[in-house]
């Protein structure tokens, strides 16, 4: 039986522009099978919340530059869990300019992965085939 490809959300929220990052790992992610749903720069968080929900992703990514992790990471959390979207069964992994000291905050908030500047690609692949695989265990 063939299994079906990971949905994988790709976004930018806030007023960050730059999209490189984003399109690469995009690109990457598709390359290693899963299908990606990008939804380019300048997302609002309701928008980034409700194209999860109706795409039916099992991976959202938010890419950040502009600093605005912290305020925008709890706030998509927050609206998950209003919509009734569990962090226990998606995937939720952010990527940018993080300052490490920041990436406890993030986790606490239910990020499963933090991937900054230099990240090999092969552990950005592997690291969100496992943690989909640990969530669909339980």
């Amino acid at each position: 039986m063939k299994q079906a490809k990971i949905r994988v959300l790709i976004a930018k929220p806030g007023l960050d522009g730059h999209e490189m990052g984003a399109r690469l790992i995009s690109r990457i992610l598709m390359d290693a099978g899963m299908e990606v749903i990008y939804t380019g720069p300048r997302q609002s968080i309701e928008s980034v919340v409700s194209t999860a929900l109706q795409e039916d992703v099992d991976v959202i990514g938010l890419s950040f530059l502009t600093g605005a992790h912290k305020e925008h990471t709890a706030r998509i959390t927050q609206l998950m869990k209003e919509k009734g979207m569990e962090l226990d069964e998606t995937v939720l992994a952010v990527g940018g300019i993080i300052p490490y000291k920041d990436i406890d905050y993030l986790k606490s908030l239910g990020v499963d992965a933090v991937f900054g500047p230099g990240s090999d690609t092969r552990v950005i692949v592997k690291t969100i085939k496992e943690a989909l695989q640990k969530k669909r265990r339980g």
